[in-house]
């Protein structure tokens, strides 16, 4: 599906249509030559240093300077956190930044109901919801009425369409001034490479909030949770952030925390950011073991699944155990990470479509996972053996939030 027949399997007319409204036609949405020109595009920025640079820099700032001081706050007055609120929160004002150069202030002390990230949330969840119907008429004649969820929709997806727009159309006007972008994001990137179409960068740009905004808050809620139920995995990566220099500051330093790679990697297992993923079948196909595949046929694969699997992961799948990942070097003594192949573990897809911002998600989820855990545990407000539930829109989520108390380390 995703390698070998990447041309038969494709996201098809019943995903485009559904998601038509919000994403248009973004990279997420598209297939094809429209995908593969968005591609390449997408792949000569993420592949710059300058790029990799300012992700740092936008990282690191609204690390120390909003959510490093809400849960010290949060400690020093023992108030209740909704812990996937705040990263939520936190990896929006990211990717924002990151995706054009504007900083909505969602994490701002007060918490505000941002307008942007409001209409953003809706649009997700509204959209996703569309695929729980039996029958894609329904959705369809509310539409055309302009009724209940749809009516929501149209609002929620005219407002994020409508903001996006007139900063790109900000960004053009500043670019014909000046002949060339100061700002290191997307979108002038994009806009200084010659992209002027204001529905193609539109549509881009939107894709990458929705890319970045709800995968990495994901894994790291998960991930969170998973250690405090795990206190001996907390002690290694606590030795681990120990043993490089106090402020952390260094991206490199955080890039080689091995055991904090192999903890977040097997937090993911359990709870991917995206659990499932479905094509279409754009011919008749016949899979590997046999089963023939008719054309216009919809095939999920579920990350969900495959990371619970005792087939692939063993007798002891069901043990949180980073080691899984790790292996020591004989000669040496020190650790080495070793990963699965993409098709054993698609939490970052595989193939054509493997997901452009990995390496960065890793290095924000890692500087994040060291900067808070440094100086803080995370302490979870639930009743004795209630297990949280996993919900599934567009990305995953944790049912009803994540209430935390926040813990100074002494």
């Amino acid at each position: 599906m995703l390698k070998t027949n990447f041309q038969v399997y494709q996201k098809g007319q019943k995903s485009n249509t559904t998601l038509s409204d919000f994403l248009s036609n973004g990279i997420f949405n598209v297939d094809g030559d429209i995908w593969k020109y968005q591609r390449q595009v997408a792949s000569h920025e993420f592949n710059t240093r300058s790029l990799r640079k300012f992700v740092e820099t936008v990282v690191d700032t609204e690390l120390s300077e909003r959510l490093i001081p809400i849960l010290a706050n949060a400690a020093a007055e023992k108030k209740l956190l909704d812990l996937q609120d705040i990263l939520q929160r936190f990896a929006f004002d990211n990717i924002c930044k990151i995706a054009f150069g504007y900083d909505p202030g969602y994490l701002l002390p007060t918490l505000p109901e941002a307008e942007f990230a409001v209409a953003f949330e809706d649009s997700v969840r509204l959209s996703s919801e569309r695929f729980i119907y039996p029958f894609p008429l329904i959705w369809k004649i509310k539409r055309a009425l302009n009724v209940g969820s749809e009516k929501k929709l149209r609002i929620a997806v005219q407002q994020v369409r409508q903001f996006a727009k007139k900063i790109v159309r900000e960004k053009q006007r500043e670019l014909n001034e000046k002949s060339s972008l100061d700002s290191a994001d997307l979108l002038s990137r994009f806009l200084s490479t010659g992209h002027s179409d204001e529905d193609f960068v539109t549509d881009i740009v939107i894709s990458f909030i929705l890319a970045g905004r709800d995968t990495t808050s994901a894994a790291l809620t998960w991930f969170f949770y998973l250690i405090s139920k795990n206190p001996e995995v907390e002690s290694e990566i606590l030795k681990e952030i120990g043993e490089k220099t106090e402020s952390l500051v260094l991206y490199d330093e955080v890039k080689n925390m091995l055991y904090t790679h192999a903890s977040l990697c097997e937090s993911m297992r359990f709870y991917p950011p995206v659990p499932m993923d479905s094509k279409e079948a754009v011919k008749d196909d016949v899979l590997p073991d046999g089963t023939f595949v008719k054309k216009g046929t919809r095939v999920t694969y579920h990350p969900y699944a495959m990371g619970r699997s005792e087939e692939i992961w063993g007798e002891n799948w069901a043990e949180f155990k980073p080691e899984r990942w790790l292996n020591k070097d004989e000669v040496t003594g020190n650790r080495m990470f070793v990963g699965k192949d993409a098709y054993t573990y698609p939490v970052f897809q595989a193939g054509p479509r493997i997901c452009l911002g990995k390496e960065m998600a890793f290095l924000q989820m890692k500087r994040v996972v060291a900067g808070v855990l440094q100086r803080f545990k995370v302490v979870p407000v639930a009743e004795k053996g209630a297990e949280p539930m996993f919900i599934s829109y567009l990305t995953a989520k944790m049912k009803g939030g994540f209430p935390v108390t926040i813990e100074e380390r002494m």
